[in-house]
């Protein structure tokens, strides 16, 4: 069955690697790549709803696809409220199946996406921070200014930052990222 995957994948352009367990896997992973997994259910040693407890456990959010002969639905149902992508059966239809990976992917990137602008937010200081969630409201720098008790051109200086450090090129854009990260609009 892994064979018989991998290689549909492959033709349909995907960079694949096959497992046979989920120690195996493991021992591959490499975090921080936009990927996700196609995981059976019953598997030697670590099952897949098992394995998918250990990623979550470990904080490794990585978008699952679960194909099995012997699922149920109190199984399809753990499997999905744990966050699984989608939970087919054998013998499953390659349609349906590239559906799903297609769809684990793009949560694989807006996952990855997500991280990246939270790693970048790290980055700045707490006025930066400051001065961003007031400048995201739509306040010109002097209203910004005024409600931080300090000079015009310090919002300046503290705006420029924001947007190298986030990495954004205007204004709606960093609305943007502050808005898929959920930082509420008056005061965070």
């Amino acid at each position: 069955m892994v064979k018989a995957l991998t290689r549909l994948l492959r033709a349909e352009g995907f960079m694949v690697q096959g497992f046979t367990t989920s120690a195996g896997f493991l021992e591959a992973f490499e975090p921080g790549l936009e990927s996700c997994l196609v995981l059976d259910v019953a598997m030697p040693g670590l099952g897949g709803l098992d394995l998918q407890k250990r990623l979550t456990h470990e904080g490794i959010l990585l978008p699952i696809v679960f194909l099995t002969g012997h699922g149920d639905i109190p199984t399809s149902v753990r499997a999905m409220k744990a966050g699984a992508v989608d939970f087919l059966t054998k013998p499953v239809n390659d349609t349906d199946l590239l559906h799903a990976v297609r769809a684990a992917l793009v949560r694989a990137a807006g996952q990855g996406a997500a991280a990246a602008a939270s790693r970048r937010l790290a980055r700045l200081t707490p006025r930066e921070r400051e001065v961003m969630e007031h400048v995201v409201t739509g306040k010109l720098n002097k209203q910004v200014a005024a409600d931080l008790g300090t000079g015009e051109q310090n919002i300046k200086v503290h705006r420029a930052r924001v947007m190298q450090k986030m990495e954004v090129e205007s204004l709606a854009d960093l609305v943007r990222v502050v808005d898929k990260l959920g930082i509420g609009r008056n005061g965070g």
